[in-house]
């Protein structure tokens, strides 16, 4: 029962935080809202960084395997800094994906609650209207950020192993046997790049038709 009871008190406790944060910038005249807008724009720019950090490594990969005999160490250790920040970009970027979709989640449970209180038929109809429009833009939207997301834990476990096999090998021979690796990996991020890309554009059209909105 403890391995139950504890996740489900901690996911409760969180609800309870975020429900009182919501309460408390409401006071303040920041509506659920805003607050999508705002970590949708993080998120994108999350991943804008997140790109940078994987197209970093990428590129010191290139140098790595293009060794002519020159002093490996210095490489390997920038590549595993940019191993490290590729990491804690990725992490930043499922961080926000989730604080995007749980504000999302409140506003459409909040606005639902308020279709039950209008008395006048024809603003109910619009309002639900326009409801139905932005959960559809929105679910388009996450699918977008998850699918990119999705796409980061295969590279950074590609990119981890080929840091911890230089780690003890820095020679011709380990190099040559990464470089074998080296084109499906390149691949992946290529990919990555251009699924956040995807992303991101999605993000700048959900965030216009909201503002428009």
């Amino acid at each position: 029962m403890k391995r139950i009871f504890i996740p489900l008190a901690l996911a409760f406790s969180l609800s309870a935080c975020q429900t009182a944060y919501y309460s408390a910038m409401e006071k303040v005249g920041v509506h659920k809202r805003d607050i999508l807008i705002d970590r949708v724009e993080n998120t994108k720019e999350s991943q804008e960084a997140s790109q940078e950090q994987f197209q970093s490594a990428l590129e010191r990969l290139t140098q790595l395997i293009q060794f002519d005999g020159k002093e490996l160490q210095a490489v390997y250790e920038q590549l595993n800094d940019d191993y490290e920040s590729s990491h804690k970009a990725a992490e930043a970027v499922s961080s926000n994906i989730n604080k995007v979709e749980d504000v999302a989640t409140a506003l459409f449970e909040e606005w639902e609650d308020e279709l039950q209180q209008y008395s006048n038929p024809s603003l109910k109809r619009e309002s639900e209207k326009k409801l139905s429009q932005t959960k559809r833009q929105f679910e388009k939207l996450l699918r977008s950020m998850r699918t990119s997301e999705s796409k980061m834990d295969p590279v950074l476990a590609s990119l981890k192993d080929n840091v911890l096999y230089l780690k003890h090998n820095l020679n011709a021979q380990a190099v040559a046997a990464i470089r074998g690796e080296f084109t499906n990996l390149k691949r992946d991020i290529q990919t990555l790049i251009t699924d956040m890309n995807r992303s991101i554009a999605d993000s700048n059209r959900f965030i216009e038709q909201m503002n428009k909105g």
